[in-house]
């Protein structure tokens, strides 16, 4: 029984995903304004076919800091995810008490959030973007930090900094179940410091840095099936700590090939936060 009440069988599927190939130069990510174009990546990818195991059947030996993401169920009081105003009113305090009770830390800020749609008609009359299609992690060691002084700013940022931190998104469906284009994680243990390929993220008005992956046999990969409204994902995409604990969580969207053709199409959010530890 999954949490919440929701009975789904346990199960795994062959499913394709997108690795980035390195090929000397630093890859690019270029993303257009929401609801403005798709994604435009320059570089190579290769499709692996990998098994993506039913995370509900280990959900209760998951930890943020074993394997970087947990599925937690807490429902939500927004009626409306495409408000803007109310997310930032209503689901940003919601986020922000959620990380806090999953992971004791002292301080949680929510600073943004995406919302995403795999059907091209919801993503025009939203204004949001596409699912994430490719192997990648939101957060490098020189992006992470950044994003402390870009959000806070000033000697309060420095002070932070001064002890240990971790960016957590907080993905959920904003209509469920999901039944298409669901999201694969990896466990973060089976991850090799040499999968991961630093890539410019260039927006209209700045240059952030993100993480893609090359291909790793050994990597683990796992889904939540049938994720609903009120359930969670948190996934750790940043930790300042080098004691050995999770600090980066490849993710991606995917095509379910279990996925009926009539399937309704994923929508999505995903709330980005910082949080901040007192006795790290």
């Amino acid at each position: 029984m999954a949490q919440g009440g929701q009975a789904t069988a346990i199960r795994s599927v062959e499913g394709a995903l997108f690795y980035i190939v390195p090929a000397g130069a630093k890859p690019v990510t270029r993303i257009a304004e929401e609801g403005k174009g798709p994604t435009r990546r320059e570089g190579r990818y290769d499709r692996h076919s990998v098994l993506i195991r039913d995370g509900r059947a280990i959900a209760g030996e998951l930890t943020l800091d074993r394997q970087g993401f947990v599925v937690l169920h807490r429902d939500t009081a927004v009626s409306d995810f495409y408000d803007r105003d109310e997310v930032k009113s209503v689901y940003y305090p919601e986020v922000e008490r959620l990380v806090k009770d999953a992971t004791g830390a002292a301080k949680v800020i929510a600073f943004d959030h995406n919302l995403r749609a795999s059907d091209d008609s919801i993503r025009g009359a939203h204004g949001v973007r596409e699912p994430v299609k490719v192997v990648h992690n939101d957060y490098t060691p020189r992006s992470g930090p950044q994003r402390v002084r870009d959000v806070i700013g000033g000697g309060e940022a420095e002070a932070l900094l001064a002890h240990r931190f971790a960016v957590i998104n907080v993905w959920r469906p904003i209509r469920g179940p999901v039944k298409c284009a669901p999201l694969a994680v990896c466990d973060a243990q089976s991850i090799a410091p040499g999968d991961l390929v630093a890539t410019d993220l260039v927006y209209r008005d700045r240059t952030g840095e993100v993480y893609q992956a090359r291909f790793n046999p050994d990597h683990r990969w796992y889904y939540f099936p049938e994720m609903r409204r009120d359930e969670a994902m948190l996934i750790k995409c940043y930790d300042s700590a080098t004691d050995g604990r999770a600090r980066f969580t490849a993710h991606t969207s995917f095509d379910d090939p279990t996925s009926a053709a009539d399937a309704p199409p994923r929508e999505s959010i995903e709330a980005r936060t910082l949080a901040f530890f007192a006795d790290d």
